[in-house]
């Protein structure tokens, strides 16, 4: 299988955990960009770090790699492959997968170390 390419995201995240129960702030929906999963246990939100809400918790500070798509359902161990490749090199990940394609964030100060080791890997990392 051919390696992917990657774009660097411009905007920086930041990871929210709310209460379950919690309405999905307005802000969010204002933003180009913005992922929503709740689940039956937490509301998670990513979004622009720009964006300020009051959340339980928070992470900031995060870069986000996005796997150049479509990507078709048939299509096998994209994710694992390049977390793999991050997880050899020390560097955690949050992903969050889309209908098209993947998108893996990484703590903004490691992004660097992400793309190098990325690229030594064979994957073609672009700005997006």
């Amino acid at each position: 299988m051919s390696q992917q390419t990657l774009a660097v995201m411009q905007e920086t995240f930041t990871i929210h955990s709310f209460d379950v129960d919690t309405p999905i702030p307005a802000a969010v929906y204002q933003t180009n960009v913005f992922f929503i999963a709740r689940t039956y246990d937490e509301l998670s939100v990513v979004c622009p770090s720009y964006v300020q809400l009051e959340s339980n918790e928070q992470e900031d500070d995060w870069a986000a790699l996005e796997v150049l798509g479509p990507l078709g359902f048939s299509m096998t161990g994209i994710l694992s492959n390049i977390s793999g490749v991050l997880a050899a090199a020390n560097i955690s990940i949050f992903a969050i997968s889309t209908f098209d394609t993947d998108y893996i964030l990484v703590k903004k100060a490691r992004i660097n170390d992400a793309t190098k080791h990325l690229s030594k890997a064979g994957y073609k990392v672009v700005n997006g």
